[in-house]
């Protein structure tokens, strides 16, 4: 099966994880998919597989002939969808040859931007895959399930020699639990990968440190006629605390290595309020900096109104990886040999979110991320294109795709150049056509 197909497949189960909810998985409906890939990779032929009762998906491609004593590396996606936006019934518009224009999501009536998003440029003349947008699409992360599921069909079709590959699939990592009850005595890799990032050719090593804050806050209420110096308001407490934060550090104003507080859900009245953040840095003392500043708005707020008026919960999510694989670089050096191999340049950034391989490698597993081309995720702007088949000789490194010819044309130009040149003239006409 393509991996396109494979993905169109696993976007029609609604994995929405939820937010609200400690149990694993936080929702029943990921187990859908959760025994369709179970099933899959049972069909594949693989050892050792499992679905779990907390929802996790293992299985084991044993090692080829000879290469037993090769470690064992594994690979990593999680199955569930962000709840920030509605993942049931999605609805994927395929676009064959994406002209490189905005791209009208007919559900909606929306406009997916160039401007919005510069590197669909880069997409042009691929098959673009969006949302109508009514959902999100889902690429996040069932582009890697794909992806991961098509690599071990081909290793097993091509009989490709290998050491033993461990597959896994986790449910909940949008809401920060994926890796809580991964079980590494039964998934023996040395170190493994998850597929989880964006960029074509990625693999990063570098994420925020991570945690969710929650403002809870309760209010006075009496008739408003009579309130002077009695009504403590906790919608309005609520608004004083977002006021307290600075306005310049949130999504919409970092970049790079900045952190931010962001303001994910606000919900009350004049009895009670909650006031959610996420808060993210990735140097760690400017992170617990940020931790000890919403910890002293609590103080403050309880002083100027009366004790337990709020109440400050602090849940940790992940931290930054790096502080492991600066021990097990070799993992990174891998995969950029493995991106170079099929003719990609390796891009290593700061990951502006966090991956269930921040956990695992804290957890003794070493984990970095390697990119899927998906971009938008978490809404309705989601997109991700498809790599057209290779041609060439096995293993070729040269990256030639598939094209079609749509009719005549018109004569070339003729060039009288030297060699050399003419190269150079080669060389850029590929590169117009996005063809390298």
């Amino acid at each position: 099966m393509r991996v396109e197909e494979r993905l169109l497949k696993y976007v029609s189960y609604w994995t929405t994880s939820d937010e609200e909810c400690r149990q694993i998985p936080s929702s029943e409906r990921q187990f859908e998919l959760g025994k369709v890939l179970e099933q899959e990779l049972r069909d594949l032929g693989l050892e050792k597989v499992t679905l779990t009762d907390h929802c996790y998906v293992y299985g084991l491609l044993p090692a080829t002939k000879g290469y037993a004593d090769k470690p064992a590396v594994g690979f990593i996606s999680h199955m569930d969808t962000a709840p920030d936006f509605s993942g049931k019934d999605v609805k994927p518009q395929i676009i064959p040859d994406y002209d490189g224009n905005d791209v009208l999501l007919k559900g909606s009536g929306a406009y997916l931007k160039v401007s919005d998003f510069p590197t669909l440029e880069t997409l042009k003349g691929r098959t673009l895959i969006t949302t109508d947008g009514t959902t999100l699409l889902g690429a996040d992360d069932k582009a890697g399930v794909a992806e991961i599921m098509t690599a071990v069909e081909q290793i097993i079709t091509e009989k490709i020699p290998h050491g033993d590959i461990w597959i896994g699939f986790t449910p909940d990592e949008e809401v920060g639990s994926g890796a809580d009850l991964f079980d590494l005595g039964y998934f023996k890799a040395k170190f493994a990968y998850t597929v989880d990032g964006d960029y074509e050719g990625e693999v990063a090593y570098e994420n925020f440190n991570a945690a969710s804050a929650s403002f809870e806050i309760t209010g006075v209420n009496v008739h408003p006629g009579e309130a002077k110096d009695i009504m403590i308001n906790a919608a309005l407490v609520g608004c004083e605390i977002a006021s307290l934060l600075p306005e310049n550090e949130t999504p919409a104003h970092t970049e790079g290595r900045e952190g931010f507080y962001h303001l994910t859900d606000f919900s009350g009245d004049i009895a009670h309020a909650k006031v959610n953040y996420i808060v993210r840095d990735h140097d760690k003392a400017s992170f617990e900096k940020r931790l000890d500043s919403l910890r002293g708005i609590e103080k403050k707020m309880n002083e100027k109104y009366h004790a337990d008026t709020v109440k400050l919960n602090i849940q940790h999510s992940y931290s930054n990886m790096l502080e492991v694989i600066e021990k097990n670089e070799y993992v990174v050096a891998i995969a950029k040999k493995a991106i170079k191999n099929v003719g990609l340049e390796p891009v290593s950034r700061p990951v502006r979110g966090g991956t269930d391989g921040a956990r695992l490698s804290f957890m003794g597993l070493p984990c970095p991320n390697l990119g899927t081309s998906g971009y938008g995720f978490h809404g309705p702007f989601e997109h991700i294109s498809v790599e057209e088949e290779k041609l060439g000789l096995k293993g070729s490194p040269t990256r030639v795709w598939k094209s079609f010819t749509k009719g005549a044309k018109a004569a070339g130009k003729v060039f009288e150049v030297e060699p050399a040149e003419a190269a150079d003239i080669i060389v850029e006409k590929l590169k117009e056509k996005f063809i390298i």
